[in-house]
């Protein structure tokens, strides 16, 4: 009997407590609702893509660029640029991953991004998507390393050296491509020959630029075409 007594009580205290709130509910504070009609749109475009496994763990080092770790990094999809995205760049198949829940790993849909960036011992690197073989129609990105009239940039890429380690186990190995984009044109140069080349009506400009300037461009040195082509940039 006393339980059922104190069931009633608290039944007609709650029920009396509703019946004012109803009464009154236009003198209380409202809560705030804040809504944000873009956040699921935006996660719809960020993540998308598929799952990625690692298919190469029996070859020694890793496929990725700079750092096996993720980097900070600058995403644009679609126009729309995401900031403070942890990356990887997948070099050997020129993929980009972010980590998403419990752990995994998301391959990001390549057709759909412009460009993204990395940041690596305090400089920022900025990768653009661009068509290398017109022939297959195929997009890879390419490290943008000047951008002016001329464009000058470093495709990175990995491949496996077959049995490389003791002759038991493969490793990773890196190559470096430049290119030189002229007149909407994408050239592969290598030295100054084929820098030659893609300028040939300003060979002679120049010749006696880098002569008197003491440059000397390399292929192994991706950067010491920069001077040269900003130059070149300036006379055009």
């Amino acid at each position: 009997m006393l339980r059922f007594s104190i069931l009633s009580l608290f039944l007609f205290t709650f029920l009396s407590g509703f019946a004012l709130f109803a009464g009154n509910q236009d003198i209380l504070p409202k809560p705030v609702v804040v809504i944000q009609p873009d956040t699921l749109w935006d996660n719809q475009t960020l993540y998308n893509g598929r799952i990625w496994r690692n298919l190469y763990y029996l070859v020694q080092d890793d496929p990725f660029l700079f750092s096996k770790e993720f980097l900070p990094g600058v995403l644009t999809i679609r126009s729309k640029t995401f900031n403070n995205v942890l990356l990887k760049y997948d070099i050997l198949n020129d993929e980009v991953l972010t980590p998403i829940d419990s752990g995994r790993i998301l391959e990001l849909n390549k057709e759909l991004i412009d460009s993204f960036s990395l940041s690596f011992q305090n400089r920022k690197y900025l990768f653009i998507k661009m068509t290398e073989d017109t022939l297959k129609a195929a997009e890879s990105f390419f490290n943008v390393l000047y951008k002016g009239k001329t464009t000058l940039l470093l495709k990175h890429e990995k491949k496996i050296d077959k049995l490389a380690v003791d002759g038991k186990y493969d490793k990773f190995y890196q190559v470096n491509r430049i290119f030189i984009v002229s007149d909407e044109k994408l050239y592969q140069v290598n030295g100054k020959a084929d820098l030659f080349k893609v300028m040939p009506e300003d060979k002679g400009q120049l010749k006696d630029f880098m002569k008197s300037n003491k440059i000397r461009i390399s292929g192994k040195n991706p950067e010491s075409f920069i001077p040269v082509i900003r130059f070149h940039d300036r006379n055009k």
